[in-house]
């Protein structure tokens, strides 16, 4: 069967020849095809697309952009005649700076204001509904601390506008997004051809189910988690989950794998407010799969304190929060000491990356199909595509990037408790590596963390 070719909407076919036609772009190169029509598209390895990226760094240097990361986008955003794009597939027209919302942003503002909001209701806008119902002063000081703006409440309203618009462009700041994502040389504009009202519907890998799974996947990337982290990704995507949430048996924020076989049907509400809550039910179903499939449920760093709660829970069922404490504590500790590794070391990063994170890419090698209760059926060997690889990048990046986020929250109500001994021989460590023993540096952080989990012991028999 013939593929069905793309009809774009009227309105974008006359934004594609004003664009075309506008003196900003004299000279960007671009075909017309035999029927008469724009090839709007060029992919950067061809002829026309590296033709177009000497013309953008060309006007980079008449603009005075720095040629560094992202030289393109502030090139196409800066010569943009409008600022606004319209949509190829809806003829929608949006903005082409961070004024949108995302969704942890649009979830804030229902909370704290009981006002809904969708992905393209401009901040703007957003702050009108704030404001007629709230003072001007409480809105903000709403912005300024949700945003971490360096300015104070005296500034108008417009100007804390802009602070937070150019907080996210410059990626400081994740709550709010373009109307069109920027796409350079591929798009002649700059920006990708369907805007942000039909982001999930033309770019599959931006559904709402994928979504759900990112959002999900990035908590077990963000806290080291072990267990088969893609089949759980795979899982939690299935159609198991669609009509309810993916709940984690043992939480991983307390240092639970993340894994198929310990996910389990809840409802949205129930899971959001079960949060990181330890049950002795959960206890009780956790040892059972542990003993029928013959593995942990805990990841390694807290395997320790994990051993020895399996011998008390049922003695001291009272103590369970207590338990859950020690776990929260022994995962701020192990976060800040992959932090004094990282920060100390030129050889950090490359030495957790390949002694933590490197050996569970094998995972991503693979499809799975699953039976009961998470038990995987089959084990599908992947094509590996650059998508594949992106998708591994994009673990090894939120791993890193998490090390920081987690130390640097300044509402963390649980602090990391490390003996002297332990801290100096952390820092002793991050001296001692270098790019032919880390091997031994891996079995000496494992000692340190064990001898944490040790420490923590001691506070809950």
């Amino acid at each position: 069967m013939a593929k069905t070719e793309k009809v774009w909407h009227p309105k974008f076919l006359s934004y594609m020849e004003f664009i075309v036609n506008h003196p900003n772009y004299k000279d960007l190169p671009i075909q017309r095809k035999n029927d008469g029509s724009l090839s709007w598209i060029a992919t950067a390895e061809s002829e026309i697309g590296a033709k177009r990226k000497a013309w953008a760094l060309k006007k980079a240097q008449e603009l005075g952009i720095p040629n560094a990361p992202g030289v393109y986008a502030k090139v196409m955003l800066e010569i943009h005649p409008t600022k606004t794009k319209v949509c190829q597939t809806c003829g929608r027209e949006l903005s082409l700076y961070y004024i949108y919302p995302n969704a942890a942003f649009m979830k804030a503002v229902y909370k704290d204001f009981s006002i809904e909001v969708d992905s393209v209701t401009p901040l703007n806008e957003i702050v009108k509904k704030l404001l007629d119902e709230n003072n001007v002063i409480i809105v903000k000081k709403y912005l300024i601390t949700k945003f971490k703006l360096e300015c104070d409440s005296s500034l108008n309203i417009e100007d804390i506008l802009s602070l937070c618009e150019l907080k996210c462009r410059n990626g400081e700041c994740k709550y709010l997004g373009p109307g069109a994502m920027s796409n350079f040389p591929d798009r002649y504009d700059g920006f990708h051809t369907y805007n942000r009202c039909c982001r999930s519907k033309e770019d599959k890998g931006r559904s709402a189910e994928n979504l759900k799974t990112y959002t999900k996947d990035r908590r077990a990337y963000e806290y080291w988690s072990d267990g088969n982290i893609h089949a759980a990704n795979k899982y939690m995507g299935s159609n198991y989950f669609a009509s309810c949430s993916a709940d984690h048996i043992g939480p991983i924020s307390l240092g639970f794998i993340h894994d198929p076989i310990q996910l389990r049907r809840m409802s949205s509400g129930d899971n959001s407010a079960k949060r990181d809550r330890l049950l002795y039910e959960d206890i009780e179903e956790l040892v059972s799969i542990e003993t029928k499939h013959q593995i942990s449920c805990m990841s390694w760093y807290s395997q320790i304190l994990w051993d020895e709660i399996k011998i008390l829970y049922k003695k001291n069922p009272s103590k369970i929060e207590q338990y859950r404490q020690a776990l929260k504590i022994n995962m701020a500790n192990f976060m800040f000491a992959l932090k004094v590794i990282k920060d100390n070391s030129i050889y950090g990063i490359e030495f957790l990356v390949k002694s933590f994170l490197e050996e569970k890419l094998e995972y991503f090698k693979y499809d799975y199909e699953f039976g009961e209760l998470g038990v995987i059926n089959r084990v599908i060997p992947r094509n590996i595509t650059e998508a594949t690889k992106k998708e591994e990048e994009r673990y090894y990046r939120i791993a890193i990037d998490s090390i920081d986020e987690y130390n640097e929250k300044e509402n963390r109500n649980i602090k990391m408790s490390i003996a002297d001994k332990d801290l100096r021989s952390l820092f002793d460590l991050s001296k001692k590596l270098n790019k032919y023993n880390y091997n031994e540096c891996k079995n000496k952080f494992i000692e340190i963390i064990n001898n944490i989990q040790l420490d923590l012991l001691k506070q809950i028999k």
